[in-house]
């Protein structure tokens, strides 16, 4: 799937799942397929970076993330968001409640990508 693709930044390889500028269903579609490519590398092994600029968050599209999210977790060294404008509240902390995981936020996939390697 190519809104899921590996990266290097600064000689670190980060994976970039791309929701930005998806609908609610296709932010859905996306977070289902995730699952299958990060639980195939190492337990705390994964840089990853989530860009949700530009995209549609529905109450279902977060359901689907906050799942794909708490399968991935044991395979995540670090976490990071690009947002580009207000996930609400009610449904960032539902997704981290559900996933017991921290999505630090940034304006940016370079702020991220730079948090990430850091």
């Amino acid at each position: 799937m190519e809104r899921i693709r590996f990266l290097v930044h600064r000689g670190k390889r980060i994976l970039l799942i791309d929701y930005s500028h998806c609908s609610g269903a296709e932010i859905a579609e996306v977070a289902d397929s995730a699952p299958a490519i990060i639980t195939k590398e190492p337990a705390e092994s994964v840089l990853l970076l989530d860009d949700f600029t530009g995209a549609e968050f529905t109450r279902e599209a977060i359901e689907h993330f906050k799942i794909a999210a708490a399968r991935d977790k044991p395979h995540i060294l670090r976490d990071a968001m690009v947002l580009d404008h207000n996930l609400p509240k009610a449904l960032y902390d539902s997704v981290r409640a559900f996933s017991t995981r921290e999505f630090p936020i940034f304006p940016t996939r370079e702020a991220a990508m730079e948090y990430l390697v850091s």
